[in-house]
């Protein structure tokens, strides 16, 4: 990426389209976004579209080609994914030897040649062609071709199902590798079974929204459940209860983890299974979605030398992935970290991970009380959940360790109270809490199909915008595309609220204020609520006024 960066600032400085502090503004508003760089200087108002084509086809020895659909090789569009080629505009066309030919109507594409190359193992040649010919290419090799092909097959293994002997039946395994297969490609983060009354309901969590899917007939339940179960190394016979189990497989060259529940319901047993993929979900702090001065601030905090810093939100508020994210950017050779979870999701290089384990009384609180014996550096708690566990992570803090953990509060300023509610005294609190995050997960627009809207007159009152600011400034939405399955949305970005204790704060925590009165002061040292932060970041074209709004309700 680097790399790539440095050759397209240093084309686009030399043919004197932009200058510098131009250049530089796009390139962030690409590290943001994601968005192809000759989109966003368009959007700016640097330059136009045909100024971008005209000034660095020259520059990179382009010749023009068009597409004909019917002599596309399929053996080259089988050498790339359907999410990547949308995401990217790229359509293969030929493969010769050991050289791949990509099409694309975005000439910046031809700097990314090298990514091309690295995920296809093949040389690659790029080849320019019109956008007409690319919307068309992409709509028929890849659009109805992927929600075809998923339900040509799952009705061809139906029916294969039918002569199946029993559960390990290759028709079987097959079914149920595909519905794995297909929710990886479509990007979910959880696979929900749900046998109904009249029909077996699959469904895929993507972005944090539930998404129905064209699932296998009822009758074959039994055999799927009871598959997912032996994979899951659980008792096929035991259904009255629920149970717990993992399943490890490699898919696509991905090393996978999924966690598989069970829970017994009316019409047979319903199977939730985690999708954990550490190759997609290992992210730097960079990648979170913090604005520039939260993530100075929330630097400075992890850096500290002890104290206790808490991350707070729902369930699937993305607090484990920044605490990960978080002891990965301080994990240092001179440093001891032990953390301490249930369960633990993904492995840390270079960290001492324990998993708590209940039944032999291996608890957050006895585990932790062990852990101090070990001379860490730095913990991580998963969860703070009762009075002992808070008791021992707060002295753990007095005693020049630096602690992190969650807790489950609406906000910020409510963590504090959750601690008292627990039993902690104020002035522990008051001592040993340096910060706390409280955030939510947005949905961001998909770079290929948003465009650009005016806001209603209620709209710009939550933007807190006034008429003359619009000409500055622009809003989006997604229409929905193949690249987002129609939603309007790729992937999920973080909103904010990071309080920051000082001497102001601590005295209102050693006065035992409510949490609206801590808020409150929070804010005028600066603090963004999580809805004003999240509302920044629709200024800036990444989420929806809805999005924000809907992750907000509670807080």
């Amino acid at each position: 990426m680097k790399r790539q960066r440095e050759i397209v600032k240093e084309i686009v400085k030399n043919i004197g389209l932009l200058d510098d502090q131009k250049i530089q503004r796009a390139l962030d508003e690409q590290f943001n976004t994601k968005e192809r760089l000759a989109k966003i200087m368009v959007r700016l108002g640097y330059v136009s579209s045909e100024n971008v084509g005209n000034a660095l086809i020259p520059q990179l020895g382009i010749l023009p080609l068009a597409i004909q659909i019917d002599h596309i090789d399929l053996k080259a569009v089988n050498t790339i994914s359907p999410q990547l080629a949308v995401s990217h505009r790229i359509v293969p066309f030929k493969l010769q030897a050991k050289t791949l030919f990509l099409a694309t109507d975005d000439p910046i594409n031809f700097l990314a040649s090298d990514f091309f190359e690295r995920i296809t193992s093949l040389s690659v040649d790029m080849t320019l062609a019109d956008q007409a010919d690319i919307d068309k290419a992409l709509a028929e090799l890849y659009t109805s071709k992927q929600k075809e092909t998923l339900h040509s097959d799952l009705s061809k293994l139906s029916e294969d199902i039918k002569d199946a002997k029993g559960d390990d039946d290759a028709p079987v395994i097959k079914l149920v590798n595909m519905l794995i297969e297909e929710a990886l490609k479509r990007r979910a983060s959880d696979i929900h079974v749900e046998p109904l009354e009249h029909k077996f309901r699959i469904r895929y969590r993507i972005d944090g929204v539930l998404h129905e899917i064209q699932g296998p007939p009822k009758r074959l339940q039994g055999s799927i459940i009871s598959r997912l179960k032996i994979m899951a190394g659980m008792d096929i016979a035991e259904k009255r209860l629920p149970q717990d189990g993992r399943i490890k497989l490699a898919l696509e060259n991905k090393e996978l983890d999924l966690r598989v529940s069970t829970l017994p319901a009316i019409h047979g047993e319903s199977v939730v299974m985690r999708i954990l993929d550490k190759s997609s979900f290992m992210v730097g702090l960079e990648d979170m979605g913090f604005l520039p001065e939260n993530r100075r601030d929330f630097e400075r905090l992890i850096n500290l030398p002890n104290g206790m810093i808490l991350v707070t939100g729902p369930t699937g508020s993305g607090k484990t992935t920044t605490l990960y994210a978080t002891l990965s950017h301080i994990n240092q050779k001179e440093r001891k970290v032990i953390t301490i979870e249930d369960p633990v999701e993904y492995q840390l290089d270079g960290i001492n991970q324990v998993q708590v384990k209940p039944q032999i009384n291996l608890t957050f609180a006895s585990g932790l009380r062990s852990m101090l014996r070990q001379a860490p550096d730095i913990i991580m708690v998963g969860e703070i959940r009762d009075l002992e566990t808070a008791e021992i992570a707060v002295q753990s803090a007095l005693t020049g360790h630096l602690i992190f953990s969650t807790l489950h509060t609406n906000d910020a300023a409510g963590a504090i109270m959750r601690l008292a509610d627990m039993g902690i005294k104020p002035y522990l609190a008051a001592s040993t809490v340096q910060g706390i995050l409280a955030q939510r997960l947005v949905r961001t627009i998909c770079p290929s199909c948003r465009e650009v809207y005016q806001p209603s007159k209620e709209e710009m009152v939550m933007l807190s915008i006034v008429p003359g600011q619009l000409k500055d400034l622009e809003l989006y939405k997604g229409k929905g595309c193949s690249a987002c399955n129609d939603t309007g949305f790729k992937g999920r970005m973080g909103i904010y609220e990071l309080l920051v204790m000082n001497d102001s704060l601590r005295e209102l925590v050693l006065e035992n204020a409510p949490s609206a009165v801590l808020c409150k002061k929070a804010r005028e040292f600066g603090m963004r609520t999580l809805k004003e932060d999240g509302m920044e970041k629709v200024k800036r074209g990444h989420t929806t006024i809805e999005e924000v709004l809907r992750v907000t309700q509670d807080a």
